[in-house]
């Protein structure tokens, strides 16, 4: 496995893991790249940088490199770092074909940069690594390619020291050059950066828009051509960045109807059996203004018209809520059943109404703060009713992606707020009972576990208070197995 899909692997796991010795120490201890300082000496010139072949003493500088590098092995950081920098700054283009000088020199620059404790020295390391970066890109282009592993490094290692502009800037060229072929690394932390700079208004809809649909096409291009290890890659990204970027369903317009084809039709052909999903389906179809006349949607049309048909309520706020929302007009719908719960006193159907707004902002609006207030505002309309406090626990359970990288414990503790609410769900209404055992068992084993707990210098049974948009008090528990 080669080095930077470990450092991947490793990175999709730890998010933030720029904190964590443990994650750090294992990169360190990768197995090194077997040295090659073999002269190029036929065809054109493979670099302009100057290679061994062009100086005098070249087979001396060749032996530095060997040197430098066996230094780095034993980790001699010192002896390294001076062999390295002469042996590099005398022949960037090596023997114009092995680039491991580059990553080399990296590493070196990152030891030196985790025992600085001055912050602006540190800086130096930094503008270090950012120079061999650029280097790299001089005598050997693949320019994406390289931003892509500079703002990797950025994003993991140094984002206390780096502005987030920057790091998202370097990403996004990356995937401006390369589009649906952009490297796999490059997926995860920058769909996260597109996320939260969407939500913090940092980036406006329109380019939201353009770099989400890219990175869903690289998903696709990536998976399908993927070889060897690199596919393990490919795998864990599609179980993260697919689902955070469905967040954005919410927004009109904002996907294409062959996302909503894509996603929901499999949805559909495996619960025909449940008028939930069909009237599900047939809302995301219409929300992404697909053509239902077409022949591909007729089995959808059918069951929705027919075994799943609700017949429309009389004529008024009611019933043109009910309009809006069979046609995927979510928040008029909103608006007019707001306005039949306003006029009615009959607290029952204020109950109904307030709980199907929620479960609209969560299925189809994505805006889980707001689907949480109006499972609430239902709650309390009805006693002793559990399905509110269910629908916050999946809200809870479904946060993964959002408050973390999917993985981890950023993304795994949202499970204990959830877990309560199943619990709590279950304790006042038994109607609920199995349906909460069920998510109980479920989302039990996506707990942190026992050691990642105890690295972090927590225990079991300690009350803890989760952030993100959740921000409720807990008590940490740790994964059966």
């Amino acid at each position: 496995m080669d080095r930077l899909l470990l450092i991947f692997l490793f990175g999709i796991f730890f998010i933030f893991f720029s904190c964590s010795p443990k994650v750090r120490e294992q990169v360190k201890e990768e197995k090194p790249v077997e040295i090659d300082t073999q002269v190029v000496d036929k065809g054109p010139r493979p670099t302009p940088c100057t290679m061994f072949s062009d100086l005098v003493d070249g087979e001396d500088i060749r032996g530095e490199f060997v040197i430098y590098h066996n230094f780095l092995k034993t980790k001699e950081w010192d002896e390294a770092y001076e062999y390295w920098t002469h042996a590099f700054h005398k022949a960037p283009g090596s023997n114009g074909r092995v680039k491991y000088h580059f990553d080399d020199g990296i590493k070196i620059f990152k030891h030196y940069y985790d025992l600085e404790k001055d912050s602006i020295k540190r800086l130096k390391w930094i503008d270090s690594i950012n120079w061999v970066y650029d280097k790299r890109i001089e005598c050997f282009g693949d320019e994406a390619y390289v931003l892509g592993r500079k703002a990797f490094d950025f994003y993991y290692y140094f984002s206390n020291d780096i502005s987030e502009d920057t790091i998202f800037n370097l990403f996004a060229k990356a995937i401006d050059i390369k589009k649906e072929k952009v490297d796999y690394f490059v997926i995860n932390p920058f769909s996260k950066m597109l996320y939260d700079r969407f939500r913090k208004g940092k980036i406006d809809t329109l380019k939201t828009k353009y770099y989400a649909n890219l990175i869903l096409n690289a998903i696709e291009y990536g998976s399908a051509n993927c070889k060897g290890t690199e596919c393990q890659a490919w795998n864990m990204i599609r179980d993260y960045a697919p689902n955070l970027l469905d967040n954005f369903e919410g927004i009109e317009d904002f996907y294409p109807c062959e996302y909503y084809t894509n996603k929901y039709i499999d949805i559909f052909n495996e619960n025909k059996d449940s008028c939930d999903i069909v009237n599900l389906v047939y809302r995301k179809l219409q929300w992404g203004k697909c053509d239902l006349n077409s022949p591909q949607y007729a089995e959808v049309v059918k069951e929705h018209n027919t075994t799943c048909y609700i017949a429309p309520p009389a004529p008024g706020p009611l019933r043109q809520a009910y309009n809006f929302y069979n046609d995927g007009k979510y928040r008029d719908a909103v608006k007019s059943f707001e306005i039949f719960i306003n006029k009615t006193d009959d607290k029952e159907k204020k109950a109904k109404y307030l709980f199907l707004i929620s479960k609209i902002y969560y299925r189809d609006l994505r805006n889980f703060p707001l689907a949480r207030k109006y499972a609430l505002k239902a709650a309390k309309m009805k006693s002793n009713w559990g399905e509110p406090y269910l629908l916050i626990g999946k809200l809870y359970a479904s946060s993964g992606p959002i408050c973390g990288p999917g993985r981890g414990w950023d993304s795994q503790i949202v499970t204990w707020p959830a877990i309560d609410k199943f619990k709590y769900a279950k304790k006042i209404d038994p109607s609920v009972y199995k349906e909460a055992n069920k998510l109980i068992k479920a989302y039990q084993k996506f707990m942190p576990s026992i050691e990642d707990i105890f690295q972090r210098t927590h225990k079991v049974g300690e009350t803890f208070k989760v952030g993100c948009w959740i921000n409720e008090t807990t008590k940490i528990r740790a994964a059966k197995k």
